[in-house]
C-alpha cells in the first residue's frame, strides 16, 4: 500500500507542466527593464577590475612597471641630456608617463583575446545588452589601472624632483587628455585581440606598434635636435601631439594647437578602430 502511494506521488511531482500554466506565469510578470547601455558598460567595466582581486600580478605593470621606468630613464639620461637629473625630469616625466600609459593600453587586447578562447565571449553575445558594452566595458574598467599608473608615476617624478609649474589643475588636466587619447588609442587592441589567435602574437604585435610609436617621438628629446628626414615623423606622431599638450598642461600653459590634434587623433581611432572592431565582434 505504501510503495503504491508513494508511486502515485513520484509520478505526480514529475508531471511535466502544460503550456497554459507556463503561459500564464511568464505573462504574470513584468520582464525586468533592458540595462541602460551605461549602465551595462559599468557592469562589465565593474568585472575587469574585480579580475584583479584574483590575479593580483595584473597591478605590476601598472605600479612596479612605470616606477621603475621614471627612475630608469631619469638617472640614465639626466646626467647626459640636461647635465642633472632635477633638471632632465622636468622635461622627461610628462613624456614617460605618456609613454608608459600608452604602452600598458596593449594589455586590453590580450585580456579580450583570452576571454574569447575561454568562450566567455559566447555568453555575453546572448546577453539582451547594448552590444558594445562588453568592449567599453574593458575600456572603462582600464582607465582605472592607467589613473593607477600615472599617480605611481607622478609620486616618484615629485619625490626625485619634479615641479609642476601648473599647480595640481595642470596635471589633472594633463592626466585627463591622457586619460581620453588611451580610451581611444585602445579600440587598437581590442580589434587586434578579436582579429589574432593567440594572447603571445597579441602582444608581438603590439610591441611591433607601440614600440616605434612612442620612442621615435618627443618623449626623451626635443625633436629639433633629430636629422631632417626623421623630425618629419616625429612631430606628425600623435603621441609627441599627446606629449607635447600634457608636458604644456603640466607646466601651465594652454596648448590649443596640440590639444586639438590630440582630441582629432582621438576622434579617428574610436571612429575607425571602433567601428572595425564592433563587425569582427558581430561577426566572430
Amino acid at each position: 500500500m505504501t510503495t503504491v502511494a508513494t508511486k502515485e506521488i513520484d509520478d505526480h511531482a514529475f508531471t511535466a507542466p502544460r503550456a497554459e500554466d507556463l503561459a500564464a506565469l511568464l505573462v504574470a510578470r513584468d520582464r525586468p527593464p533592458r540595462p541602460s547601455a551605461l549602465s551595462a558598460s559599468m557592469t562589465f567595466g565593474w568585472r575587469a577590475m574585480r579580475k584583479i582581486r584574483h590575479v593580483p600580478e595584473q597591478l605590476f605593470d601598472v605600479t612596479a612597471f612605470p616606477a621603475m621606468m621614471v627612475l630608469m630613464y631619469a638617472y640614465l639620461f639626466g646626467g647626459a641630456l640636461a647635465g642633472s637629473v632635477h633638471a632632465y625630469i622636468q622635461f622627461l616625466l610628462p613624456g614617460i608617463l605618456v609613454m608608459s600609459v600608452v604602452m600598458i593600453t596593449m594589455y586590453t587586447g590580450v585580456a579580450i583575446n583570452t576571454d574569447i578562447h575561454k568562450g566567455v565571449f559566447d555568453r555575453f553575445r546572448t546577453l539582451p545588452i547594448w552590444r558594445p558594452a562588453p568592449m567599453v566595458g574593458y575600456l572603462l574598467g582600464d582607465i582605472v589601472r592607467y589613473i593607477i599608473a600615472s599617480v605611481v608615476m607622478l609620486t616618484v617624478g615629485v619625490v626625485i624632483g619634479y615641479r609642476p609649474d601648473g599647480g595640481v589643475t595642470g596635471i589633472l588636466l594633463g592626466v585627463a587628455l591622457l586619460m581620453v587619447f588611451s580610451f581611444a588609442f585602445s579600440w587598437i587592441w581590442t580589434m587586434v585581440g578579436l582579429l589574432l589567435r593567440t594572447e603571445k602574437s597579441v602582444m608581438s604585435v603590439s610591441m611591433m606598434v607601440i614600440f616605434p610609436l612612442t620612442f621615435l617621438s618627443n618623449v626623451f628629446v626635443d625633436p629639433r635636435t633629430l636629422p631632417g628626414w626623421l623630425q618629419a615623423f616625429v612631430n606628425n606622431s600623435p603621441v609627441t601631439h599627446l606629449a607635447t599638450a600634457v608636458r604644456e598642461l603640466m607646466t601651465g600653459n594652454w596648448p590649443a594647437a596640440d590639444i586639438a590634434w590630440t582630441l582629432g587623433w582621438s576622434a579617428l581611432f574610436v571612429t575607425v578602430f571602433g567601428t572595425v572592431t564592433m563587425r569582427l565582434y558581430n561577426r566572430k
